[in-house]
């Protein structure tokens, strides 16, 4: 069974940087899409980013677009969420998800098999 873990989130003030790491374990990552989404209180949970298997395609949600970038090492089983640019919207819990299934994998949070437990990100204005 995949387990995934999430660090690297904190309270970080606008316009600053945060890196989130999701690290996986149970099993290799480099046969899944891996994902971040994010949920704000009382608010839906939304897609931010994924990368495909290979690192060779990877898609963010606009909002993000510009200032995140998504990234990994599968020598590592890690995947990386760096952040720029903060903003107070992108305040939430961030949740690192792999999708094993190929040419299932998207946006939508349902094709995604496996979740972290998440990482709080605050910004502050």
């Amino acid at each position: 069974q995949v387990q995934l873990v999430e660090t690297g989130g904190g309270l970080v003030q606008a316009g600053g940087s945060l890196r989130l790491s999701c690290a996986v374990s149970g099993r290799t990552i480099n046969s899944y899409t891996m994902g971040w989404f994010r949920q704000a209180p009382g608010k839906e949970r939304e897609f931010v980013s994924f990368i495909s298997w290979s690192g060779g395609s990877a898609y963010s949600t606009d909002s993000v677009k510009a200032r995140f970038t998504i990234s990994r090492d599968n020598a590592k089983n890690t995947v990386y969420l760096q952040m720029n640019t903060l903003k107070p919207e992108d305040t939430g819990v961030y949740y690192c998800a792999a999708c094993g299934v190929r040419g299932r994998c998207s946006s939508d949070y349902r094709t995604y098999d496996s979740w972290g437990q998440g990482t709080q990100v605050t910004v502050s204005s």
